[in-house]
């Protein structure tokens, strides 16, 4: 049994693969362009996307701006299939120009999280006046609940006449800042499977009564093919993966970031209290105990880039842990990680992973498929024994 598409109103992926927008700088044109490639949709990260510019210190908005531009066409300029997505974060201090910028340059998808991003749809219509036509990107919001995703329906249908075209629902095993308080991580009633069917559920009454399709990913600790027939059985229309998109040789960041991944082990991946306020998954590391040990001192910020960093009490700058660590500077930072990241054990291409991915699923569904049509024949067996008596 194949896949089905990933559609998103009249944009279609032919795989239901969203990779994961990993930042700072690990997921860019690179990664992007190659799992669009290969009929996914690849996803460019935009926080600190202009980290290399050098005017950044001067004019950081504006550097971001050059950033992105230069990504996304980049990406474009090498993409023969799929659909290309930027993820954007509420929290980012410029995240209006980014979606500005985003929707400007004709991306596929806005992906957007670290918060409700309740005005997103205005951005669509500002931007259809200023280039006098229609604008064809949609918005995917990323939610952590059911109640998330309710809001956001009733809030964009009554102020925008709009509704999401889809949603990420994100798990407590996701990499990177969690939307979740520590305590909940570990919680059955906050895991994927649990928030997956609560978001389906809410979503339910908004397709049915506008008539639109909202596509429902999931994502978070899906890491093989198994996993993905398991959460398309439950509802789910795609999957959304990052930690194994980091392990592949089109990864943008560099290789001794890669290298950190394939050496974890199960008892590296740890659960952290970022600068900004929210726990996150990392690996462990050198720059991590010296945090811990408290032989990390509070630095001036230059980078400003998030609203929620409490830059006054913070032992580091997290902006500049994760730009070092995307650089492979891991004594001077640290590496964002999913739970599953200790599983990954080789660098591979993203053909051969997407190759991969896809025929584990397929497997997985005929097998469902069979199992389905064994229980079918077996009832209509026995109700012919029961018509026949």
């Amino acid at each position: 049994m194949k896949l089905p598409s990933l559609n998103f109103g009249d944009l279609t992926a032919r795989l239901p693969i969203i990779q994961g927008g990993m930042g700072v700088g690990i997921s860019l044109s690179g990664l992007a362009s190659a799992v669009a490639n290969e009929g996914g949709v690849g996803v460019i990260a935009t926080s600190m996307i202009g980290m290399r510019d050098p005017q950044r210190a001067r004019d950081p908005e504006g550097a971001d701006r050059r950033g992105l531009i230069e990504e996304i066409r980049k990406a474009r300029a090498k993409m023969t299939d799929g659909l290309l997505g930027v993820n954007i974060m509420c929290a980012l201090t410029n995240y209006g120009d980014m979606v500005r910028t985003s929707i400007r340059e004709k991306v596929d998808l806005i992906i957007s999280g670290a918060g409700l991003p309740l005005d997103l749809p205005s951005y669509l219509r500002e931007m259809s006046d200023e280039m006098k036509e229609e604008v064809r990107t949609k918005l995917v919001p990323i939610v952590s609940s059911g109640r998330a995703a309710s809001i956001l329906c009733r809030k964009w249908a009554g102020k925008f006449g709009y509704l999401p075209d889809g949603f990420v629902v994100e798990g407590p095993k996701a990499g990177g800042h969690l939307g979740f308080k520590a305590e909940q991580i570990e919680d059955p009633d906050y895991q994927l499977e649990k928030i997956l069917a609560e978001v389906v559920e809410a979503v339910a009454p908004y397709r049915e009564k506008h008539e639109k399709p909202i596509p429902v990913i999931a994502a978070g600790g899906v890491y093989t093919g198994e996993d993905i027939a398991r959460f398309l059985e439950m509802g789910a229309s795609g999957v959304q993966m990052g930690t194994r998109f980091v392990a592949t040789k089109e990864c943008d960041a560099d290789e001794a970031f890669k290298q950190a991944y394939v050496n974890a082990r199960q008892e590296d991946v740890t659960i952290i209290k970022s600068p900004v306020g929210m726990p996150g998954r990392a690996l462990k590391n050198t720059f991590l105990d010296a945090v811990t040990a408290g032989l990390k001192h509070p630095k001036k910020c230059v980078h400003k880039c998030l609203h929620s960093c409490a830059e006054d009490k913070s032992p580091y700058c997290i902006a500049q842990a994760l730009v070092n660590a995307y650089k492979g500077k891991l004594k001077n930072g640290f590496a964002f990680c999913g739970a599953n990241a200790y599983l990954v054990d080789k660098i591979i291409t993203v053909k051969e992973l997407m190759a991969t991915l896809s025929e584990e699923a397929e497997r997985k569904y005929q097998e469902v498929g069979l199992k389905l049509q064994e229980t079918k024949e077996e009832a209509e067996r026995r109700l012919r024994e029961v018509l026949n008596k």
